[in-house]
């Protein structure tokens, strides 16, 4: 099912049912299942919902249950501390009742401090490239395949991607564990940080774990292994605009116990480092 920007923002308007219980949509994003950046972004905003003037500064979270996508999602949203510049949250995503998400959250009073940095990237201009969506419907515009699942595999996503790389979606070259991509929120029309930081939290659970079965030549499509995020982890350095360019540098350093691990760089045009992100997610060859 196609999603488009105003789609996902819709999602990001959770309901609220008491102080610190939030309800939020579902939608087929990725199938019957929910798609992981999906849970991330709605309980940042439901953490962020009972805090007052602080910044999200980092989220850590394990995906407990396969989430369904017909179902709306129950976010409960424990007050751990309130400190003089940190606050942290729990956030318990529920589905019939049972636990299909946990995550902590923390935010810190903006302050000054010390700076440095050692991270940079070399990457082609985004102008340059073509969009995520372009490139498969060039590669996919003479293999045979169902009309349902030649429109899954060109389905519209909310943020706009150009991979560096050009693959192929269901037959890639085994190659390095990496992955580069550009994105964007084309059309976004917000000033609030917390939106721009739970777009890119969503956004940058897509394509991470792909880093992760390159060398193997394997795609989440592959029906003799079977993929699965199990925990994901961001740390928001700096302020966001995913209205404008981010270059996200993905890699996966090791793959080893059926479990593959991967990071992420996130840096603005100007440079900046703003984000980085850690995953681990099941890679099993079925017999």
């Amino acid at each position: 099912m196609d999603t488009d920007l105003p789609d996902l923002l819709a999602l990001l308007e959770l309901t609220r049912l008491d102080e610190d219980l939030f309800e939020g949509e579902s939608r087929n994003i990725v199938g019957p299942r929910i798609f992981g950046g999906q849970v991330v972004s709605q309980a940042l905003i439901a953490a962020a919902r009972t805090v007052t003037d602080r910044p999200a500064h980092s989220l850590q979270a394990y995906f407990l249950r396969p989430g369904d996508a017909r179902l709306p999602i129950t976010y409960r949203v424990e007050r751990v501390r309130d400190g003089g510049t940190f606050s942290t949250r729990r956030v318990v995503a529920e589905q019939r009742g049972r636990p299909i998400f946990d995550m902590a959250a923390s935010f810190h009073t903006a302050e000054e401090g010390p700076q440095h940095q050692t991270a940079e990237f070399s990457a082609p201009d985004p102008d340059t490239l073509v969009t995520e969506h372009e490139m498969n419907a060039q590669f996919l515009e003479n293999e045979e395949m169902s009309e349902n699942f030649r429109a899954a595999m060109l389905r519209r996503k909310p943020v706009e991607l150009r991979p560096v790389t050009r693959r192929h979606p269901l037959t890639p070259e085994k190659s390095p564990p990496l992955r580069q991509t550009w994105l964007r929120a084309t059309g976004l029309q917000s000033d609030d940080p917390l939106l721009h930081q739970a777009l890119l939290a969503y956004a940058s659970d897509h394509n991470l774990m792909g880093a992760a079965l390159l060398p193997h030549g394997f795609t989440f499509v592959n029906r003799e292994v079977q993929v699965a995020s199990l925990d994901h982890t961001v740390w928001f350095h700096r302020p966001i605009r995913i209205d404008d360019w981010l270059f996200y540098d993905m890699e996966s350093p090791i793959a080893t116990g059926a479990r593959g691990f991967a990071r992420g760089r996130v840096f603005n045009r100007q440079g900046e480092l703003v984000a980085s992100v850690c995953q681990e997610g099941l890679i099993r060859q079925q017999s």
